[in-house]
This record gives structure tokens, sequence and C-alpha cells, in this order.
């Protein structure tokens, strides 16, 4: 492909993405090389690592998604609501509109597949949600309205979460019917809350 220019910002970056996502998904993410997505994004594989610095986040690029609605839920939720609602909210909407951080939206199937089928990317994902528990559990100790145990709701949210995605990336990969995967993943996150809010919750 030919060569565009190397300069072309967040163009650039989503060019990069969509391209990567696109090998991954068709031939497997340990087979597709670095050099190969540069190529065929039309840039250097320079470029390709002053976007994303690590392989794995070609295909896992939505962590700065992910703390941004960590951080929102906590800091910007109104007076009276208390962090396990708000979390709760933003869990709800993402499922609502079927956005990729909610695990139903339509190109779930390809990226659960390709996630499972490469050690990397399992690794990388676990490494994410660790990043994601400190993220939250740091937020909780410095916000004022909360008084409960940070790093052990912090640990118990993500850890309640990341299991309602892989039970939905199971059922997925299964080729369970989307009506009834839709159906269970929403079931088992009100079970997560209720469990959340009879248990660790407090402000």
């Amino acid at each position: 492909m030919p060569r565009t220019s190397e300069r072309g910002g967040p163009q650039t970056r989503a060019r990069i993405r969509e391209v990567a996502n696109r090998l991954f998904i068709e031939r497997g993410y340990d087979a597709v090389t670095v050099a190969e997505v540069a190529r065929e994004a039309g840039v250097s594989s320079v470029t390709v690592f002053n976007h994303f610095p690590r392989k794995e986040d070609l295909f896992l690029d939505r962590t700065e998604d992910a703390v941004e609605l960590l951080r929102s839920s906590i800091r910007d939720r109104a007076a009276g609501v208390d962090a396990l609602e708000s979390l709760e909210a933003a869990a709800i909407r993402l499922f609502d509109e079927r956005q990729p951080l909610s695990g139903v939206d339509e190109r779930s199937a390809g990226f659960f597949r390709t996630v499972a089928d490469s050690p990397a990317l399992v690794a990388r994902a676990r490494e994410i949600a660790s990043e994601l528990q400190r993220t939250l559990a740091d937020e909780l100790e410095r916000d004022p309205g909360f008084d409960g145990d940070a790093p052990l709701f912090a640990a118990l949210f993500l850890g309640g979460y990341s299991s309602v995605l892989v039970q939905t990336a199971g059922r997925v990969i299964a080729g369970e019917s989307p009506t009834a995967v839709l159906d269970d993943h929403r079931a088992r996150l009100d079970k997560l809350f209720d469990a959340l809010r009879k248990g660790v919750s407090r402000g």
C-alpha cells in the first residue's frame, strides 16, 4: 500500500488500529507482525510503535477509555449517588448502547476468538484488568464520599465484571444465539451488582 503521511495524528492511529484489527481477526494475532500492519497501513513500524507502544495494544486498545470511565463514574457522580450505583449505571449504559467495552457489541465474536487464541493477548488482558483495579482503588481512596475498603471493593468489582465478560466470551465463541447471550449477560450483571450491594458497598 502507498505510504501515507506519518503525521496523521488521530487519523493515522485509527487507520493503524483498523488494519491491525482486520489482520488479527482474519489471520490470528500471533501470525501477524507489526511490520505487516505498518506496510498495510502505509506507515513505518516506528510510526506504529509511536501510537501503540506494545503490539498487544494494537488489539486491546481501549484501556484509556476504560480508565476514563472508571474515573468519571467516581469523580462525576451526582450528590447522593454512591460509588456502586454510579458504576452500575455506567455498566448498564455500556450494555444498552452495545459499546465495545460492554463485550456485547456486534464485533465481539471475532474479538473474543482472537484473544482466546493468543496467550500474549490473554496475558495482556490480565495486566489491563490489574491496572484498572488499581485505578479504581486509587480513585475510591481519594474520594471523600467513600468510606469502605477501596482495594477490596475494586478487586471484587473488577473481578466480578471480568467474570461476566469471560462467561459472555465463552457463549459467543460457542455460537450461542445473540438473544441468549444478551439475556445471560444482563442477568449476570444484575447478579454482580446485587452481590456487591449486599457485601462491600459503602459510599
